[in-house]
């Protein structure tokens, strides 16, 4: 399991490029054993359990699942396929609209109301660790003196957030609105 296999006797092939193929098809294997058990023990269950039924509507159920798997295999064929390349992307992003949720929940407006409770820091210290992974899985970490300088910019959607929370006040907002009639 923790080989690294040398298949030219001079290169490497270390087992994370190895490791999303199984995680990948280990779903297709599944399916393949959810059909055939379906195919061998679904029809006896309904024989024993749906006998009170018309036989053309006892074996309905087993023709539905017979078009679901083909449909399930498509999307993971192609969902997995597309969320493997989009996942530093989707990280990123869902890192952002959560931080942003969290800090306008929490009302939180300056640096002060920030560290009053630790509770705030761990989420915040949290998010950020997500978001430098998110920053770590998208380079490509061959040149570090290019890529370490991106974890900078960690810190900076929650610093835009507190320096911009007191413009988008919505008391403020209606203020504005109502002496602008």
């Amino acid at each position: 399991m923790l080989y690294n296999p040398s298949p030219d006797y001079v290169n490497t092939v270390h087992c994370t490029q190895e490791a999303v193929y199984p995680l990948y098809t280990i779903v297709f294997i599944y399916y393949a054993f959810c059909l055939v058990l379906m195919m061998l023990l679904r029809p006896l269950l309904i024989k024993k359990i749906a006998c009170g039924l018309g036989k053309s509507d006892r074996f309905k159920s087993i023709y539905a699942a017979l078009y679901f798997f083909p449909i399930l295999t498509v999307i993971q064929a192609v969902g997995g396929g597309l969320l493997y390349y989009a996942f530093p992307y989707i990280i990123l992003v869902l890192s952002l609209i959560t931080l942003a949720v969290y800090m306008s929940a929490s009302e939180i407006e300056s640096f002060k109301h920030l560290l009053i409770k630790k509770k705030r820091l761990i989420v915040l210290f949290s998010h950020w660790l997500v978001h430098a992974y998110g920053i770590i899985s998208i380079s490509r970490m061959d040149k570090l003196e290019w890529d370490l300088p991106l974890l900078a910019l960690v810190p900076g959607p929650t610093l835009f957030y507190l320096l911009t929370a007191k413009f988008t006040d919505p008391a403020r907002i209606r203020l504005e609105e109502g002496s602008a009639h």
